[in-house]
């Protein structure tokens, strides 16, 4: 377990640090107190939402797709690059296809007519924003984590293929 944290501790602490900002979020827009409250945070969280998750959809197939690239451009390398390149190529596609998937979750869960649906429990309505947005903070979080991860390989690729050391 040391291994791995020292191995991803930027993309993990990226992921942490942005989970504690949803929490504070969370805390900042205070107590749902009724369902016309809810329907009301759930009607703005879908519209923000839409967008966020639409862009993050794009962004993470974007992604997979590139790396494709890169491991066929590291293939072709005549450098050896070590386990860690290809763990962290997977990594990148593995943590690009969970948002992805929790995108297109998002996505699918705001086009939902929040209003519409007045038969529910009276709770109902704060537990789905309290889930959605927890969604949505995890879904940013997992960008977030990808996006220090390529960082943090494409600096190992690049340092393995200069000719200088002034990576």
């Amino acid at each position: 377990m040391k291994r791995v944290f020292r191995s991803y501790r930027w993309p993990i602490l990226t992921f942490v640090i942005i989970v504690l900002l949803g929490v504070v979020g969370r805390q900042a827009i205070g107590t749902v107190y009724g369902t016309a409250e809810a329907v009301d945070l759930l009607n703005a969280l879908s519209r923000a939402g839409l967008y966020l998750g639409s862009a993050i959809a794009t962004a993470s197939a974007t992604t997979i797709a590139l790396m494709l690239t890169l491991i066929g451009m590291i293939r072709r390398l005549d450098e050896d690059f070590d386990r860690l390149a290809y763990r962290n190529v997977a990594l990148v596609a593995r943590l690009s296809t969970m948002t992805l998937l929790t995108a297109l979750l998002l996505l699918m869960a705001f086009t939902l007519p929040i209003g519409q649906f007045d038969d529910l429990p009276s709770g109902w309505f704060e537990t789905l924003y309290d889930g959605l947005y927890a969604a949505s903070v995890c879904m940013v979080g997992l960008a977030g984590s990808t996006v220090v991860l390529i960082y943090t390989t494409l600096v190992t690729v690049i340092a393995k293929i200069t000719p200088s050391d002034s990576v």
